[in-house]
């Protein structure tokens, strides 16, 4: 019965993420306020309990204020990461080009279940708290992962990397005076592709192009969407836990 429920867990976990990825990929704007709603709801708790266990290291114990500055600084920086994540998520899925974000979801599905299985591990092996290690841990390093797999992914032809010069003809004569967010989103998207080629071509002038590549990867802008990542995947790996505790 064990082996049973930990593959139904399993799959409940793999539907998830794929749940997560295809919201983003058909809904992105839906996918935008609901990352910013979860990043605002989870900071709310998380980071008043951070402050209560980091005042005391800066300021004493009996910290005059403490008692309004905690839960006034945790509102404020919960709100501020809520618009990051939506932010970072308009920026990761918004565009008009369906197949290019096809593949974005994807990445970004890998991204979350390598996120999730990371604090499972954790969790499992060192008592780690799955919400918090996501919330304040996680996301650097899943904004790495994605942006390697974006790399790889036009590397390999799956997203087309246009030039300087593509990217002017269509602003000159594809984009209509009025533009929609969409196609303002698909912009965006292309000159950060173009941006990211530009640093890694100055880069490839100071040192060895794999090195520049590397680095390349570490600077894109791509590595913002490592933080909404991070979001699912602690959300995701805290209910897994917490059903893998209670059933197994």
């Amino acid at each position: 019965m064990k082996i049973i429920a930990n593959g139904l867990i399993m799959a409940a976990e793999i539907a998830a993420v794929a749940g997560v990825a295809w919201l983003a990929w058909q809904f992105p704007f839906l996918f935008a306020a609901v990352s910013a709603a979860l990043a605002f709801a989870l900071g709310l708790g998380l980071e008043v309990a951070r402050l209560k266990n980091e005042l005391p290291f800066y300021f004493g114990s009996d910290a005059k204020g403490r008692g309004l500055l905690v839960p006034l600084v945790g509102v404020l920086e919960a709100l501020f990461k809520g618009v990051i994540a939506g932010f970072a998520a308009i920026l990761t899925f918004a565009g008009t080009d369906h197949d290019r974000l096809f593949w974005v979801a994807l990445a970004f599905g890998v991204t979350v279940y390598a996120g999730a299985a990371m604090l499972r591990m954790l969790s499992i092996n060192f008592d780690a708290r799955p919400l918090r290690w996501g919330f304040f841990r996680l996301a650097p390093a899943l904004g790495l992962l994605f942006s390697l797999g974006l790399g790889a992914l036009v590397s390999g032809g799956f997203i087309p990397a246009l030039s300087a010069n593509d990217i002017g003809w269509k602003m000159v004569f594809d984009l209509p005076a009025r533009p929609s967010l969409e196609q303002v989103s698909e912009l965006f998207f292309q000159l950060k592709q173009a941006f990211d080629g530009f640093v890694v071509t100055v880069l490839s002038t100071l040192m060895p192009s794999a090195w520049a590549s590397a680095l390349g990867i570490v600077v894109s802008i791509n590595v913002l969407a490592g933080f909404v990542a991070a979001l699912y995947a602690a959300a995701i790996a805290s209910v897994v836990r917490g059903t893998e505790s209670r059933i197994l």
